[in-house]
């Protein structure tokens, strides 16, 4: 195991969830980032970096700052998608490590749910966009759907495997009062449930919630004095394969075979160590592919893979433990959620849905149309 300890995350905290009517998407990060810094132990005067992404200002970066009263040293507003807060964690390690900032604050909010923002249409088709989205493709689903319809026809997945990470997800729902949907669901119901974008149904997509999240990055130095334990950013690795689904390269292999890659190999651990994965769903074939991308298992096993409830409470191979993005929330980049729980589940601090004894976790993050990876290798002492 590597063990460089350059920086380290000290503290996290979502805001409000599901629906909020009476906070715009500055209140919702305002609140998360009051909240983190509370529980690093640290204050606003602390920080001296300051990441966010988001669709909701020109320059998200200079009207978050302004808003928490922030003039940070180092700023990073860099925006893949849902993995953009993964991708951040890496480069808060690598602006530490460069002497840049001690304390990197991270944060991200959105209101789609609230101001039906989500599947609002362009007025205008950019660039190389112009090749798919007049023609029918509805975004992002679509993009899912020919994924895993490939996935299918190549290696006899079913609809049934993919049904198996919704039934999974939200048995980890159901142990979280914060998630937004804990009724409990079975494999039938997932099939029951009306098409999306065929073979998608209804319940292998995510949420549609509104929520922000923060997280606080440390150096060595800094992590010294926070309130609680740190976790530590043993590997991290990153990339981009393309932006338009009819330039992926492969629609049955993501990004994250290089970012995983990298990732286990500046932590120096294996597979077989990881103790909690927190891998993005936006939709379930969204993580069978990326388990397979990852190494877990082959090109084609993903379905055996999660089948049998392996990745439930009380199965081999623990996984999304919050309720993820299918269950707990989604407000359209779900990644900065993965951090919150798995530095939670590494602290001991998850009740009912603690898994045992995590020493290390891994977090996986997805952006755009299966277009970014990043993925961290995490642990504790």
């Amino acid at each position: 195991m590597n063990t460089e300890r350059a920086a380290a995350i000290v503290g996290v905290a979502e805001s409000d969830l599901g629906e909020t009517p009476g906070k715009n998407v500055l209140q919702l990060q305002a609140q998360a980032a009051k909240a983190a810094l509370d529980d690093a132990g640290f204050t606003k005067d602390d920080v001296d970096a300051l990441f966010t992404a988001g669709n909701w200002a020109w320059a998200t970066n200079l009207m978050l700052g302004e808003y928490l009263g922030i003039r940070p040293a180092y700023t990073d507003g860099t925006n893949i998608g849902g993995s953009s807060f993964e991708l951040h964690i890496g480069h808060a390690v690598a602006g530490i490590k460069a002497g840049l900032f001690d304390v990197a604050l991270i944060t991200y909010g959105s209101t789609q749910r609230s101001d039906r923002s989500r599947n609002r249409p362009m007025p205008i088709v950019p660039l190389t966009e112009q090749y798919e989205r007049p023609y029918g493709l509805p975004a992002p689903v679509g993009a899912y759907a020919l994924a895993a319809m490939r996935h299918m026809h190549l290696y006899g997945t079913t609809s049934e495997q993919l049904a198996e990470i919704a039934v999974a997800t939200r048995k980890w729902a159901m142990l979280n009062e914060k998630a937004f949907m804990r009724e409990p669901i079975e494999i039938a119901d997932v099939l029951a449930s009306r098409w999306i974008a065929e073979p998608l149904h209804l319940l292998d997509c995510c949420l549609v919630t509104d929520g922000g999240g923060a997280v606080v990055v440390a150096s060595r130095r800094a992590a010294a004095r926070a309130k609680k334990r740190p976790v530590w950013i043993l590997g991290h690795g990153e990339t981009h394969t393309h932006n338009t689904i009819a330039n992926m390269p492969d629609l049955t292999m993501t990004g994250a075979r290089e970012s995983g890659w990298r990732a286990f190999e500046m932590a120096g651990v294996t597979h077989d160590e990881i103790d909690v994965a927190e891998i993005y769903d936006s939709f379930t074939i969204t993580v069978l592919l990326t388990l397979e991308a990852l190494g877990f298992c082959k090109p084609g096993e993903g379905g055996a893979f999660v089948s049998g409830q392996r990745t439930a409470p009380g199965g081999p191979f623990p996984m999304n433990t919050n309720g993820g993005g299918l269950s707990y929330c989604h407000p359209g980049m779900y990644g900065i959620f993965l951090l919150i729980e798995a530095a939670r589940q590494l602290r001991g601090e998850c009740g009912e849905r603690q898994v045992p004894d995590a020493r290390l976790a891994l977090v996986h993050g997805t952006g755009g149309v299966l277009s970014s990876a990043a993925t961290l290798i995490l642990g504790r002492d």
